[in-house]
């Protein structure tokens, strides 16, 4: 959940995995992206009623804040890469339809099959 999609306006968000510690990047920017990248269905609450295949790099590096004001870089892989990079994204006002292969469209939730499965990553 990015700040500004609750109406607060501050470059903060918060993500949180299933089974992992929750994140809270303060003025979070990417620094460096893998070359590698994985296609995977997102969801939004911008759009809770599709899921679009969205293109992120398998690893970044984020410079950020801490909640006690602390600058650190963080390296997140794979899926919580993906969720930070979403979030970054809503603080630029990017949402993830921008970031949609051209001639690709999301789907309905009625048609994604994927619903309480995680992402799976094949090694490269």
């Amino acid at each position: 959940m990015a700040a500004p999609q609750i109406g607060i306006g501050r470059a903060a968000a918060v993500v949180r995995a299933p089974g992992a510690e929750t994140i809270t990047p303060l003025n979070p920017r990417v620094i460096e992206e893998s070359s590698g990248t994985d296609d995977q269905h997102e969801g939004c609450l911008s759009f809770f009623d599709v899921r679009g295949v969205v293109p992120r790099p398998l690893a970044v590096e984020v410079a950020h804040e801490t909640l006690a004001g602390e600058a650190r870089v963080t390296r997140f892989d794979r899926g919580i890469a993906r969720l930070v990079c979403h979030e970054i994204d809503h603080l630029r006002g990017v949402l993830y339809r921008e970031r949609m292969r051209e001639g690709v469209s999301p789907i309905p939730v009625a048609l994604y099959r994927g619903t309480g499965s995680g992402w799976t990553y094949t090694t490269r």
